[in-house]
């Protein structure tokens, strides 16, 4: 049994982009997304059953874990998926059960 004192570099942000995407209504927030898609809050709540509040908070965690990035365009905020963050996170995972376990 190896002993494990620190999380590796390539693992830093992994756990927060899990967190974020344990959650069913955040999973079908990113579902919501066409590929390369930009999309605003309103947009994304009316793809949704949940309320602008509800989407706001959810689009938060998306977006402090990285799976999602945002501009904001004059009054509105656009978010889209952080392709090259979740393949990188996932692939770091990968990369881990294929070379260490």
């Amino acid at each position: 049994m190896k002993k494990i004192h620190t999380i590796p570099n390539e693992w830093q942000n992994i756990a927060q982009l899990f967190i974020a995407l344990g959650d069913a209504h955040r999973q079908r927030i990113l579902l919501a997304f066409e590929k390369d898609e930009r999309l605003n809050i309103l947009q994304i709540a009316a793809a949704s059953t949940l309320s602008r509040t509800a989407v706001t908070h959810h689009l938060k965690i998306l977006h402090q874990s990285g799976a999602l990035n945002s501009e904001k365009i004059g009054k509105e905020v656009f978010f889209w998926v952080n392709k090259n963050f979740m393949t990188n996170a996932i692939q770091n995972v990968l990369h881990y059960i294929e070379t260490e376990i």
